[in-house]
């Protein structure tokens, strides 16, 4: 799969969400940008992201941005370029945490998409297939991914599920559409 469109990387936890999307930059002989929206808030996480540094090494360039993400998009995001995200079920966090307005800051990120120069690779996990969460923020939150990952597939050209480490092709279809 070549990188002459936005895409949007999703799957379950430890599905090969972010190696595929690295592969998919690297891949594009662009110069590689990696939008990180993770915080260390704990050691756990701080593991989590020193094993994805070390595993970028040294041709990437990071950008750390926890919450502006738009902005970081319409900054990196150009010719000669090729941008991840990763990821924005995190970034989804950390705007909930800062009270922020999802749908307002969903719309920016739309519009530095469609707006950007060169090609963008989101990471998203896939929070909503299984059981309804039994407290009140935790639905807010499965509610709130759900509608951005929708948001987002509508708005990038190709979408790939990640199932046990092997990509899947949703969007464009390459069986044609299903009509009711």
């Amino acid at each position: 799969m070549g990188l002459d469109a936005h895409v949007l990387v999703v799957g379950g936890q430890r599905s090969g969400k972010s190696r595929f999307a690295e592969r998919l930059v690297i891949g594009s002989g662009l110069a590689p940008v990696y939008i990180a929206t993770a915080e260390p808030g704990d050691e756990e996480m701080a593991a989590r992201i020193a094993i994805h540094r070390d595993r970028r090494a040294g041709a990437w360039r990071t950008l750390e941005t926890p919450r502006l993400l738009a902005d970081a998009i319409s900054g990196a995001a150009v010719a000669g370029n090729a941008v991840l995200v990763d990821c924005l079920t995190l970034w989804l966090a950390n705007l909930m945490a800062a009270d922020g307005d999802i749908g307002g800051e969903t719309e920016t990120l739309i519009a530095a998409l469609a707006a950007a120069t060169g090609p963008v690779v989101l990471v998203s996990n896939e929070v909503g297939a299984g059981i309804v969460p039994d407290n009140a923020l935790a639905r807010r939150y499965a509610d709130a991914h759900g509608i951005l990952n929708q948001r987002v597939a509508s708005a990038v050209g190709r979408v790939v599920t990640m199932v046990a480490g092997l990509p899947l092709l949703l969007k464009p279809a390459t069986q044609g559409t299903i009509t009711l």
